[in-house]
């Protein structure tokens, strides 16, 4: 499989959340302001238990309220994000190509975010969406294989430069996978499904799951257990075991990169075009594997 990135194109890294001095008066007014004015973050949900999980803490520790839907339910998706700070959609059992409507009404919504440079960020089969939606393909390992546990990524020039201290191994929960979508950075790597992490614009795609929590995980490979049989999956009691080892870095990763991702706005230039979802552009010579 190859990648293309445009060596032009900049990268502009997060910004930094530390402030300049203060006194403690103006730390107080200054947590109040930002209470009062900050617009609660969208959160797209596909099951009845699910929750937004660690991504969800890091946003209501920022002061972010959360505003949660499950279109799966027949929870309606805003016309516009100009109420919204951002928006992310999770993970979930289904596929980005199944037919239900739902599916579908969610990979053309993301048009929304994209057309307003909004922040977006995509979770697994979030990330799945906002590929299709930008035109790539999204599609099972031809080897059957899957990712359910712990697996290597390997930042890119461009992944490194956005958001350091990418860690070692990621959790993961896919048996499916996408092509780079044209346009767009490739931010992280992996062996098996190659594109691990990816930008667009203030869209963002994470194949893998840093917003699991230890309750969550708990949940996944007890109610899930039979996805641990497939070709590449890790057993359970590894699940836990890598845990402890790389969950620290993880969860350090992602506090930083929800902190750089949720300060995006706008920018004044040319902005990012949605491609139609219907009509994959493909890039000459590109291998999905």
């Amino acid at each position: 499989m190859s990648f293309r990135t445009d060596q032009s194109r900049v990268v502009v890294p997060f910004a930094s959340r530390r402030p300049a001095a203060v006194t403690p008066r103006d730390q107080v007014l200054d947590q109040i302001s930002a209470q009062v004015s900050l617009r609660p973050v969208l959160i797209v949900l596909h099951q009845e238990t699910s929750t937004p999980g660690r991504i969800g803490n890091a946003l209501r520790a920022l002061g972010y309220r959360l505003d949660i839907r499950r279109p799966r339910f027949g929870d309606a998706l805003p016309e516009t994000l100009d109420a919204h700070a951002g928006a992310v959609i999770f993970g979930g059992p289904m596929s980005a190509n199944d037919g239900d409507d739902y599916v579908r009404r969610e990979i053309d919504w993301i048009a929304v975010p994209l057309r307003e440079q909004r922040p977006f960020l995509g979770i697994c089969l979030g990330a799945q969406m906002l590929a299709r939606q930008l035109g790539a393909e999204v599609a099972p390992h031809p080897q059957g294989r899957v990712e359910v546990g712990y697996y290597p990524v390997r930042p890119t020039e461009a992944g490194r430069a956005l958001c350091p201290g990418w860690p070692a191994r990621v959790y993961h929960w896919h048996g499916e996978g996408f092509q780079l979508p044209a346009g767009a950075d490739l931010l992280a790597a992996g062996d098996d499904f190659p594109v691990q992490a990816f930008q667009f614009g203030n869209a963002f795609g994470l194949q893998f799951h840093p917003d699991v929590t230890y309750a969550m995980m708990h949940r996944w490979t007890t109610r899930g257990c039979a996805r641990m049989d497939s070709p590449g999956a890790q057993p359970g009691h590894l699940h836990f075991a890598e845990r402890a080892v790389h969950d620290a870095a993880e969860r350090a990763w992602l506090k930083h990169f929800i902190d750089g991702w949720i300060a995006r706005v706008p920018s004044d230039g040319s902005c990012c075009r949605p491609r139609n979802s219907r009509h994959a552009e493909f890039r000459a010579g590109f291998s999905f594997w």
